[in-house]
């Protein structure tokens, strides 16, 4: 098998304004927050296998404002969750404000990072997401406010965002500018624009000219597969870390396959399909012990992606109707639990792809100017909890 190494990497350091050491991971990697994933059961599920930042999902500075149950729901954290990484999203300075302080009072929160990326056309349409970086002055105030109430706890904020929303409409370069000049701790940067959402290839030389604009920490994501993708990713670009999306779903040991891979060693994980069954089972364990009964539910969209390229047969169909505990072990039991790895499947897309948009849909008159101060956005942040 062909490694590559880094020859040397830094812990990834956030730091809000008034400290210097306020978070330190040891290894630059960062799993990135997706709907209906990284709850805390999944989380625990990657932190068990390797190092790293592991982001909650999203939530709603609205709705954390106004005591939204569903949103306050989602913000659970299992006890080895030292240090406690959340995903804020919204439109209005003053709410993110106060949802910051919100976060950090009565949920512990070490780590706040700014969603200014989500391509899901519900928010898009509304001026939220992905789109509202082009509105420069919004953006601005956004992450100024949402900085200073976090730092009055001493608190990093980071920002998460894309290229632009299409070809003729880059953002990113502003909006890395902007973090830097506000207080931002880091900047990461999907390599793809709103209008590709999921589809074809991330733009990594994006990634490497944000680096060269901007003196703050820049994360790369996009098309992180394997380990060695992490790794080619930094020295081409020369990102200070990597944020791992859909390349973990199914596969939560990619963590531990990239810390060895961080420090030079050869080993890759490579489960049998009795491996991958017991690692279900776990999930499952974790997510009945968050959601009681509702978790075995939700294991259910986990399955596809976990039995990809595995000769599962008709059990496949079993597996995702799976109605309790005692149903996934059996179902387990009747595995080819010696079936091998697929290597087939090795740098393969996982996940949501899709094919991008021919258009995306803004409010009217949205390129007239790149202010926004003046526009009313709170239709842009209802109902998206959760991404």
């Amino acid at each position: 098998m062909t490694t590559e190494t880094v020859t040397s990497y830094a812990p990834l350091r956030l730091s809000a304004p008034s400290r210097a050491d306020a978070v330190v991971v040891d290894l630059p990697v960062v799993l990135a927050p997706m709907a209906g994933v990284t709850n805390a059961a999944y989380r625990q599920l990657c932190r068990e296998q390797g190092a790293g930042l592991y982001v909650c999902e999203m939530i709603t500075s609205r709705g954390l404002v106004v005591g939204d149950h569903k949103t306050h729901d989602m913000l659970q954290f299992d006890p080895g969750e030292t240090t406690r990484s959340v995903q804020l999203y919204g439109v209005d300075p003053h709410v993110m404000a106060d949802a910051a302080r919100i976060l950090v009072r009565d949920f512990s929160v070490d780590h706040i990072d700014l969603n200014f990326g989500c391509p899901v056309p519900k928010v898009t349409r509304k001026g939220g997401g992905g789109v509202l970086p082009y509105k420069r002055d919004r953006l601005r105030a956004i992450v100024r406010e949402t900085v200073r109430a976090a730092d009055e706890s001493g608190v990093p904020v980071t920002i998460k965002t894309r290229i632009g929303i299409d070809q003729d409409h880059h953002t990113f370069l502003d909006a890395g500018r902007i973090a830097q000049e506000e207080g931002a701790a880091a900047i990461a940067l999907h390599g793809r624009t709103v209008q590709q959402a999921y589809s074809g290839e991330a733009d990594w030389e994006a990634i490497a000219a944000l680096k060269a604009e901007v003196d703050i920490p820049v994360l790369g994501n996009g098309d992180i597969w394997e380990a060695e993708d992490a790794l080619r990713m930094m020295r081409e670009t020369g990102a200070d870390g990597v944020v791992i999306g859909r390349g973990c779903l199914g596969r939560p040991w990619l963590f531990g396959d990239l810390a060895a891979a961080f420090t030079g060693q050869e080993y890759r994980r490579r489960p049998t399909l009795g491996e991958v069954g017991r690692t279900i089972i776990r999930h499952a364990q974790l997510l009945t012990g968050i959601m009681g009964e509702r978790g075995i539910v939700d294991i259910r969209k986990h399955m596809a992606w976990y039995f990809k390229g595995y000769p599962v047969g008709e059990l496949r169909r079993s597996f995702a109707m799976v109605s309790s505990m005692a149903e996934l072990e059996d179902l387990v039991g009747q595995l080819d639990s010696g079936a091998a790895f697929p290597e087939s499947e090795l740098g393969t897309p996982r996940g949501r792809q899709g094919t991008p948009r021919s258009k995306v849909v803004v409010p009217h008159g949205w390129y007239d100017d790149t202010s926004g101060m003046d526009l009313e956005l709170g239709d842009a942040e209802l109902d998206t909890s959760g991404g």
